[in-house]
């Protein structure tokens, strides 16, 4: 699914403070970030979020990454408690968070100046 296609006119969309909290958006740290047999859209990324702790988060940013290693080093925000989910035989253990545009624009949410496992909020 597109995340342009989502729209959030429907008074049911809407969430409370409450339900907000219970997100947990932190900053991970990319380690590497790999292709995936069989898959033209995802990529395998290896993420720190600290206290060594390190956590596979499948994506489908290859697109917009041909060149994986600029992705490895980067700190970007990532749901951190996202309940884990089996793609491509693999299991994704969060979400990288990204916007995009209908004009094409992509970009990740980095904090390059924020260590590996602070919590946004």
């Amino acid at each position: 699914m597109n995340m342009n296609d989502i729209t959030s006119t429907d008074e049911n969309a809407t969430i409370s403070i409450d339900e907000f909290y219970r997100t947990d958006i932190r900053i991970g740290e990319i380690l590497s970030a790999e292709p995936i047999e069989g898959s033209d859209k995802l990529l395998r990324l290896m993420v720190s979020f600290g206290a060594g702790e390190t956590r596979q988060i499948l994506s489908g940013i290859a697109r917009y990454f041909p060149d994986r290693a600029a992705l490895v080093g980067k700190h970007v925000a990532f749901v951190y408690n996202l309940k884990p989910r089996m793609l491509m035989g693999l299991e994704s253990q969060g979400m990288i968070l990204a916007a995009s545009g209908e004009e094409g624009g992509f970009a990740l949410l980095e904090a390059p100046a924020v260590p590996a496992g602070v919590r946004v909020g």
